[in-house]
């Protein structure tokens, strides 16, 4: 069981819901000054996405978990993030670094959660990759849906 306080995020919507998952892959950085990095390692990464939304859907959900851990964890668990198309380019966008793992979780769930009738938005994805280092993005603007 995971037990973990995050930073939070100030947001205008009356719902926030927070769905915790453990994604185990292995990564490394292609580039020569990324150290020990550059080389094939891997995490157990704790990765919170924050949802927040006014309006629930017509089962009382502001989003389904199951469906947030499908879209995430069931993409990228055990695999080399290094194989995935968001992550196979040279481009510091695409390295998959701690941040732009951050970054593109939030765009993956931010994709989904727009084809939704009641908008929920995300308003923020924590990835931590080792016990000491973790990793907040949020958007520069949340832009509330409706």
């Amino acid at each position: 069981m995971l037990s973990q306080i995050y930073p939070q995020t100030d947001h205008p919507f009356s719902f926030e819901l927070n769905k915790d998952m453990h994604v185990s892959a292995a990564h490394f950085i292609p580039r020569e000054d990324a150290g020990a990095c550059s080389r094939v390692h891997g995490h157990t990464y704790t990765i919170n996405i924050t949802i927040a939304g006014d309006e629930l859907d017509e089962s009382g959900f502001l989003v389904n978990f199951s469906t947030l851990k499908k879209l995430i964890h069931g993409q990228y668990d055990h695999t080399l993030l290094n194989d995935h198309e968001e992550f196979s380019s040279n481009d510091r966008y695409a390295m998959p670094t701690t941040e732009v793992v951050a970054k593109t979780v939030h765009d993956k769930v931010a994709a989904y959660l727009s084809t939704l009738a009641n908008k929920p938005t995300c308003v923020q994805v924590f990835v931590r990759e080792t016990p000491t280092s973790y990793c907040v993005y949020r958007p520069k603007r949340v832009e509330i849906n409706g």
